[in-house]
């Protein structure tokens, strides 16, 4: 089936805002992904709150194929999150509802936690920031991911993709856990180019991954595992970037050859019959093979 020539604009933007103030029981769980990009943060405890927090995610694709004023396709995504949360420790007693446990309260007497990571995938980048058992936190954290891909056909790919990870904290009896990753060998999944995750390329942080098996945390070019036990004060600034540039010429369609078929190009090999675009090139002849009839030399 023949296709026309395509000119598509996505442009989709998400914004999650909150401020929470109060005493209890409490649990929240965030997770995003646009294109190659993902965000998890999970935090639950007992005892006061005063957190605000924006969620926001950005996906743009520009795809212009066909069209010869400008053949460049464009696709940029972003996930970004702030924080600023203050929470404090203490057992709670619950009624709930009108029945058995209004009469009864529930006892929460949960230590405070709070789960953070961001991972950019065509990067193969990993941070990752975690608070357990604390009795009391103060934090402000900002997390950024973002990819922007540029596709001018034939022959250049650029691509960039950015992991970041500001935090400033204070923690009274606790445990931080800090984790930085980055893979040494950096491929573009297949579906980097076009917003859209490739199916065929395994998370690279649980298993193998990639077309070449290529596995982030097989011989990785930064590995950072840090864990506190106490009360700390802590300032981290973590940024990963990593810049993505292929530059490729393709060949015609049906080059010209001397060997036949085993002389093509091995794509034009790939995506062919054996022998149906034979390309082999015939010897010239000095003299023609059929002579020219007689009556055809009377005229």
């Amino acid at each position: 089936m023949l296709t026309g020539p395509t000119n598509q604009l996505i442009n989709q933007t998400f914004e999650f805002d909150q401020t929470v103030q109060g005493n209890g029981y409490f649990m929240n769980y965030m997770y995003a992904k646009v294109g190659n990009l993902a965000f998890k943060n999970y935090a639950h405890g007992s005892g006061s709150i005063d957190n605000s927090e924006i969620l926001t995610t950005q996906h743009y694709n520009r795809t212009n194929e066909g069209w010869t004023a400008s053949w460049v396709d464009t696709n940029m995504n972003c996930i970004q999150f702030k924080e600023d949360n203050n929470m404090v420790y203490s057992p709670m007693r619950i009624a709930v509802g009108n029945g058995y446990y209004a009469a009864n309260p529930i006892d929460y007497s949960s230590l405070l936690k709070e789960l953070t990571w961001v991972k950019n995938y065509a990067a193969s980048s990993d941070i990752e920031h975690q608070i357990e058992y604390a009795h009391a936190i103060t934090k402000q954290l900002n997390a950024v991911a973002k990819e922007n891909f540029t596709n001018i056909y034939d022959p250049t790919y650029l691509g960039n993709a950015v992991t970041q990870m500001k935090i400033n904290e204070d923690v009274t009896d606790g445990n931080i856990h800090l984790g930085v990753l980055q893979g040494a060998n950096t491929n573009v999944p297949n579906g980097a180019g076009t917003g859209k995750f490739d199916s065929n390329y395994a998370d690279p942080f649980v298993g193998s991954a990639g077309p070449k098996g290529v596995n982030a945390w097989k011989n990785p070019s930064i590995l950072i595992d840090e864990d506190y036990w106490g009360t700390y004060h802590l300032e981290k600034n973590i940024s990963l970037e990593v810049p993505y540039q292929l530059v490729s010429t393709s060949g015609d369609w049906l080059p010209c050859c001397f060997g036949g078929y085993s002389d093509m190009n091995y794509f034009d090999q790939k995506t062919v019959s054996h022998g149906i675009f034979d390309c082999t090139c015939y010897p010239v002849h000095n003299t023609a093979q059929f002579p020219e009839p007689a009556e055809a030399k009377a005229w």
